[in-house]
């Protein structure tokens, strides 16, 4: 459980802290960055092997899954919650399987 400090502890602890020196907060072997650094920069991708083997936990983003051919566009569409819960039940694929049903109905000609 923390306490409040009073006035008159907060005045003394700041005047301790004025009779203290400036910390060095420089590190002579980590100099700040500067634009010509960032510039120069290149992330884990732009590695080669053998560098990426020197820091074997370095992650490499690869991209992700591939790009489909003709990839499905994201939609909201409103259901009765009853419908929904149902679709949900049936378990993982739930929507694969909705998307099949409809495009089997559009062949059919019954949409």
């Amino acid at each position: 459980m923390s306490r409040k400090f009073t006035e008159a502890e907060i005045a003394l602890i700041e005047a301790r802290m004025k009779d203290l020196p400036d910390p060095d907060l420089t590190d002579p072997d980590n100099p700040e960055w500067t634009e010509e650094d960032f510039a120069r920069a290149v992330g884990p991708e732009g590695m080669s092997e053998a560098e990426l083997a020197a820091f074997p936990n370095t992650k490499v983003n690869r991209g992700g899954r591939p790009r489909a051919a003709k990839p499905k566009p994201a939609v909201n569409l409103r259901l009765d919650a009853e419908v929904l819960d149902h679709l949900r039940a049936s378990g993982a694929g739930w929507q694969t399987r909705v998307n099949a049903a409809l495009a089997g109905l559009i062949k059919k000609g019954a949409l």
